[in-house]
């Protein structure tokens, strides 16, 4: 990274004693030899012990290490991060490919990469690295001889796409759909909208991507990919198996290694993407084979004899019911049991949306339902029925499994702050 080095030392006025950066860390345990250390809130205090590396570069907003070789001083780390990034992304010639929506941004990231990957030296947005301080972390971590990133965009507040894409410059735009996320800030699904539809401005049309049969997004000029006729991209054949979906993108046949129809949808985004670079249908389905998933999407867990399906990284309404759905409708030929923990950030009306993922989850054919968490607990009292066990804990959770349950096919699913994955 000797082009960030570069930029470094002339944006600053200072020279260092190295010939390169290694790489860019936000997290103190990480560093090596020759790294670049941002010290953002907390990370002030380590600053001592990351300049016992040898080689190390800090970049800091505390005046007291003003002096010292190899600290560069700022009025604001984060506004630094930011800077520097929208900076060294100009100096790369590479191509960005922006994700955002309410759902399956990090599931797509990890698509569209893969595919990509089959041709192009690429790199993605670590795990969900996707904010204000991780997108021009993941901006940091490109280098000279990348020909594609893909990163991820995600939101809470208005304005956050608008900044996110003036810092990436991003050459292709991905939404995935417009759901119920966020609403604790955001209000409303129009407002949702709003957020993320300003990726557009950024790009032209034949560079944009989108969920064409969204009710939000079908009226967007840009490639649509869905089930629906009118489609660019028209998604058909569509079948579950127990390894994944197979489908066809144009009458092309495609396979994915995760199951559900919207993890068909986003890899068929991905296809849409790779087609428009002129990649062929072998080369694309090459690289969804190579998709290395992001833990905690429908992934499969076996352990102890029973199989899991640890979907809990995140959830809205819409999530909910799709893995609700995509369990429901694959044939294990074992008894199936749902854990369903609450989720965040709903709003005024987060009882209602829990209540509305209750009855869906009570309209399949899913024969146990497990409940956790107090926005659960209280939807729950509007549900008649004795297809659910409600619980105040995971080790309730444990000792039903050991006890009652050892013979079931478990789906996991609910917000991560509920560490569902502590079950398994």
């Amino acid at each position: 990274m000797k082009e960030l080095l570069k930029l470094i030392e002339e944006k600053f006025h200072k020279t260092f004693k190295i010939d390169n950066i290694s790489k860019v860390e936000i997290d103190s345990r990480n560093i090596k030899k020759g790294d670049l250390f941002f010290a953002i809130n907390n990370g002030r205090n380590y600053i001592e012990n990351v300049l016992k590396t040898e080689d190390t570069i800090v970049i800091c907003d505390d005046n007291k290490w003003k002096n010292h070789e190899r600290v560069i001083v700022v009025e604001d780390t984060i506004k630094a991060i930011q800077s520097i990034a929208k900076d060294y992304r100009k100096r790369l010639n590479i191509k960005l490919v922006g994700i955002t929506g309410s759902e399956g941004k990090t599931t797509t990231k990890d698509i569209i990469h893969g595919i990509l990957s089959s041709k192009y030296k690429t790199k993605k947005t670590v795990g969900n690295y996707n904010n204000h301080i991780g997108l021009p972390f993941t901006i940091l971590q490109l280098d000279e001889n990348d020909e594609f990133g893909v990163i991820e965009m995600g939101m809470s507040h208005k304005g956050e796409i608008s900044a996110l894409c003036d810092i990436a410059n991003i050459d292709y735009g991905v939404i995935t759909n417009i759901g119920d996320s966020h609403l604790e800030f955001m209000i409303n699904r129009d407002n949702v909208f709003l957020e993320k539809s300003q990726i557009k401005n950024y790009i032209s049309e034949k560079n944009f991507f989108i969920f064409g049969d969204d009710v939000y997004l079908k009226n967007l000029s840009g490639n649509k990919i869905g089930f629906n006729e009118n489609n660019d991209f028209v998604i058909s054949d569509y079948s579950e198996t127990i390894d994944g979906v197979n489908f066809s993108v144009n009458s092309n046949s495609y396979s994915f290694k995760l199951n559900g129809k919207h993890n068909c949808i986003n890899a068929s985004i991905g296809i849409a993407l790779g087609l428009s670079l002129g990649l062929t249908s072998s080369e694309i389905q090459k690289g969804l084979n190579l998709v290395q998933v992001t833990p905690m999407r429908f992934q499969k867990i076996e352990k102890d004899g029973i199989l899991y399906i640890n979907d809990a990284y995140n959830a809205s309404p819409v999530s909910m019911k799709a893995s609700l759905e995509t369990f429901n409708r694959i044939n294990f030929s074992k008894k199936k049991l749902a854990i369903l923990a609450d989720m965040g950030e709903m709003g005024k009306d987060e009882i209602f949306y829990h209540e509305d993922v209750l009855n869906f989850a009570n309209n399949t054919d899913i024969d146990t339902i497990i409940i956790l968490g107090s926005l659960m607990k209280e939807a729950y009292k509007n549900i008649k029925s004795n297809k659910f066990i409600l619980v105040e804990n995971k080790d309730e959770i444990k000792k039903l499994i050991k006890n009652n349950f050892s013979d079931r096919v478990i789906l996991l699913k609910g917000s991560n702050f509920n560490h569902l994955w502590e079950i398994i």
